[in-house]
């Protein structure tokens, strides 16, 4: 059986085009999977995790055209032409030199169990891109509803700082 362009999604993921059958058939992408799911179990796009899994911790927070979005509440059949970035994204994909926020995050040691951190520098990103030398007071607004039960928030306050300064 072929099928009708409608019952497929194509987006892109960390700049590779992604293409699916939607449907209930083995192999298919049903209409409820959310976003974390189909890049966690799909794609094994592992850095994006899920903890909460309600939109409550913003572990799960990636860049949706380039605004953080919580993957565990979205259904991946929203991001059909859309551009998605995890976290598996921002390293220079020519050398695979970290970001400056990833660097920054481990020089400040702005992490521990690390189960949170891609979250965090996701929203950090989205920050930084739009604000290229955000105040303390607009880095605690882009990272108000992240959840972290191991970390200060100060290293990671820190962390964002200096990569803000770092940015080229």
């Amino acid at each position: 059986m072929s099928y009708e362009r409608s019952n497929w999604i194509k987006f892109h993921v960390n700049g590779d085009c992604r293409e699916f059958a939607i449907g209930a058939r083995p192999g298919e992408l049903p209409p409820s999977e959310t976003l974390a799911d189909t890049l966690r179990e799909r794609l094994g796009l592992t850095g994006t995790k899920v903890g909460c899994d309600r939109g409550s911790c913003c572990s799960c927070t990636v860049l949706i055209n380039g605004v953080p979005s919580l993957s565990c509440m979205t259904l991946t059949v929203e991001c059909d032409g859309a551009s998605v970035t995890t976290i598996e994204g921002l390293p220079d994909p020519a050398t695979g030199e970290l970001d400056p926020l990833q660097q920054a995050f481990i020089d400040h040691t702005a992490y521990q169990c690390g189960f949170c951190t891609p979250g965090m520098i996701i929203a950090a990103k989205a920050l930084l891109t739009e604000v290229s030398s955000p105040t303390e007071e607009e880095i605690k607004v882009a990272l108000g509803g992240h959840y972290c039960r191991c970390i200060s928030h100060y290293h990671v306050l820190d962390a964002v700082a200096d990569a803000a300064g770092r940015k080229r």
